[in-house]
C-alpha cells in the first residue's frame, strides 16, 4: 500500500508564510481535495506533495508496503494533470502514447487504440497534437494519466476546457480508478472534486 506522510508542512515566500503546520497522511484507495481561494497556496501544496517543490519547514515520506521511496524516485509512482503542464505537439496521437507507454505501463488488457477509443480520439490517431483543441489536449493528458499503472494522481484544475460531456466523461473515469490509487484534486470547482472522501482547506494552515 502506497502512502505519503506529510508532518509540519510549510512554505514562505521571502518573509510571508503561503501556509504552515500542514500534517497528513494520504494513503492508498483515498481521494482528498485541496480547497481554497485563487492565490492561497493550493498548487503550492500539491507541487510539494508531489515532490517537485521543496517545504521550506517540515518533512515528507513516501512509502511503499511500508518500506520508504527515495524522494528522487518518487516520481516513477505518480501522474499530473495540470493547466501549465505541457504535451508533445509535435508528436501524432500514436507517436505521442507510443512514447508514453515506453515509460508507463499501461492499464492491464489496455494498448494504445483501447486508450485511444477511451479518451473518445481515436479519429485523431494520425493527427499531430498542436492541431488539437483545447478540449482535445485537456482529455489527451487527462488519459495519458488516468490510463497509466500509477499509484498516484495529482489533479490541478482537471477540467480546464472540457465542455459539459468532457466533464462528464472526467467524472466517470476518475471513479474508476479511486480505489487503486491516492488521488489528490486541486480546484474550486465541486463537480472536479465532488467523489472525493476528504475535503482539505488550505485556509486552516495559513
Amino acid at each position: 500500500m502506497m502512502q505519503i506522510r506529510a508532518s509540519q508542512l510549510g512554505k514562505k515566500y521571502q518573509r510571508e508564510w503561503i501556509f504552515k503546520n500542514f500534517s497528513l497522511t494520504l494513503t492508498e484507495g483515498n481521494s482528498y481535495a485541496l480547497l481554497g481561494p485563487n492565490g492561497s497556496g493550493k498548487t503550492t501544496l500539491m507541487l510539494i506533495l508531489s515532490g517537485l517543490l521543496s517545504p521550506s519547514k517540515g518533512k515528507i515520506e513516501y512509502l511503499n508496503k511500508k518500506k520508504t521511496i527515495e524522494e528522487e524516485a518518487f516520481y516513477q509512482y505518480l501522474s499530473i494533470v495540470a493547466p501549465y503542464q505541457e504535451v508533445i505537439e509535435e508528436f501524432t496521437l500514436q507517436e505521442l502514447l507510443d512514447f508514453h507507454f515506453s515509460l508507463k505501463r499501461p492499464q492491464e488488457n489496455m494498448g494504445t487504440t483501447d486508450v485511444m477509443k477511451a479518451m473518445y480520439l481515436e479519429q485523431a490517431r494520425h493527427k499531430y497534437v498542436r492541431q488539437f483543441s483545447s478540449g482535445m489536449k485537456q482529455r489527451l493528458k487527462l488519459g495519458l494519466a488516468f490510463y497509466a499503472q500509477d499509484n498516484i494522481l495529482f489533479l490541478d484544475e482537471p477540467c480546464s476546457n472540457l465542455d459539459a460531456k468532457g466533464i462528464k466523461w472526467y467524472q466517470q473515469e476518475v471513479r474508476k480508478i479511486l480505489s487503486q490509487r491516492i488521488v489528490i484534486v486541486c480546484s474550486n470547482q465541486p463537480y472536479e472534486y465532488e467523489f472525493t472522501q476528504e475535503k482539505i482547506d488550505i485556509e486552516q494552515y495559513k
